[in-house]
């Protein structure tokens, strides 16, 4: 029998970080040395304290039962304590937050409470692949809102077609910026708040790299401003800033029916967070900040390593202030496939192309600094020797 794939599945971009692993799964299958700037998956280890958390929560039989939909009235007090600690923001723990399988799945069904066929979502672009996935599984439509180097890497909300803005119901902003590194100041913030009052939008913020900030920089939420929790809502995620990626926990927190409306569509989804990770949560919330800490300086060194590396070798790089990406320029005339590709080739190094981001994204690639000192040191002389 000849089974054939949904229209919403068949009309998805491609997703690039599965050819990419292909790739570099083929290469290394050939005995290749490869160096992976790629994905952007910490390269250090989950905490121990962190670690053994777990061990006693598994152990506990009352972690083995299906847990809250809402998540644990503990978790939701420790997301709570810390919003208060680290932006000033007061969240309400009965209303205003809700545990997530990790903050992807949120956002990606977060249309699914609010879009009906046919509205739109205000997406960036180059963007986080789920923004456009999610938004076409509800049946919306995209519309592209281009990061231009020229304007900081953030959207001009005055090039919006009046006609899609009568349509839309939602606008993604994601900073720190995945994958540009750009950052957002209070008064862009200001200015979503004020332009998603106006248009009756919904402003959904992923914030998932707040905590990898360098130099002294300190990124703010969304909620920070005034009025932003009449319309807004923001992801954040334990991966990135705990090294917990695979441990599949986040929040969203924010505009209480926003919230709502995403614990809807995933009670009829899943049955919550296994329980035990629930109680790491807390653990990697509560703890001293020192291990985050310690993680922002082994980036910013990462980082200066490669980007004052690149730029010795006559590339054009620039410092981000946050996020562990380094967004840059492709050296050759060359697709930022074609480009990605041949370093695989000639150099065995990985990278990803910008395009895999969306059609802003090209001319561009991304390198992740999920990466030993040692080994960036050794990817800048394979690239001075093929470029």
């Amino acid at each position: 029998m000849e089974f054939e794939f949904s229209k919403r599945l068949q009309s998805l971009p491609p997703y690039l970080f599965l050819e990419i692993d292909k790739a570099k799964r083929k290469a290394r299958s050939e005995g290749r040395d490869i160096i992976d700037f790629g994905i952007g998956d910490p390269d250090q280890p989950t905490p121990k304290y962190i670690i053994d958390s777990l061990n006693k929560a598994a152990n506990d039989p009352a972690n083995h039962r299906y847990a809250l939909d809402q998540g644990m009235p503990v978790l939701r007090q420790s997301i709570a304590k810390w919003y208060k600690n680290r932006f000033n923001v007061v969240l309400d723990t009965e209303t205003e937050i809700l545990p997530l399988i990790g903050s992807k799945e949120g956002i990606a069904h977060f249309p699914l409470a609010f879009l009906n066929p046919g509205d739109y979502s205000l997406v960036p672009d180059p963007c986080y692949p789920p923004y456009k996935g999610g938004t076409i599984f509800a049946g919306g439509n995209v519309h592209i809102m281009p990061l231009l180097e020229q304007n900081d890497f953030l959207p001009d909300l005055k090039m919006i077609p009046a006609d899609v803005l009568k349509k839309a119901k939602v606008i993604y902003i994601n900073y720190p910026n995945n994958p540009t590194g750009a950052v957002a100041d209070k008064a862009f913030y200001e200015r979503v708040v004020a332009f998603a009052k106006k248009h009756n939008l919904i402003v959904l913020s992923d914030l998932a790299y707040s905590e990898m900030s360098y130099d002294g920089y300190k990124p703010m939420s969304l909620l920070e401003v005034e009025g932003a929790r009449d319309v807004g809502i923001e992801f954040h995620s334990h991966s990135k800033t705990f090294n917990m990626t695979g441990w599949r926990v986040g929040w969203a927190c924010g505009n209480k029916k926003l919230v709502a409306g995403l614990a809807k569509v995933k009670s009829n989804i899943d049955s919550g967070i296994f329980s035990a990770i629930q109680v790491c949560a807390v653990t990697a919330l509560d703890a001293d900040p020192k291990f985050v800490q310690q993680m922002r300086g082994l980036y910013q060194e990462r980082r200066d390593v490669l980007v004052d590396g690149l730029n010795n070798l006559g590339w054009d790089a620039h410092k981000p202030k946050a996020t562990f990406y380094v967004w840059v320029k492709v050296q050759s005339k060359q697709s930022s496939i074609e480009f990605a590709a041949m370093l695989l080739e000639k150099a065995n190094l990985v990278v990803t192309p910008g395009v895999g981001f969306g059609a802003s994204g090209e001319g561009y690639v991304r390198f992740a600094l999920t990466v030993p000192k040692e080994r960036i040191t050794e990817a800048l002389e394979r690239l001075r020797k093929v470029l």
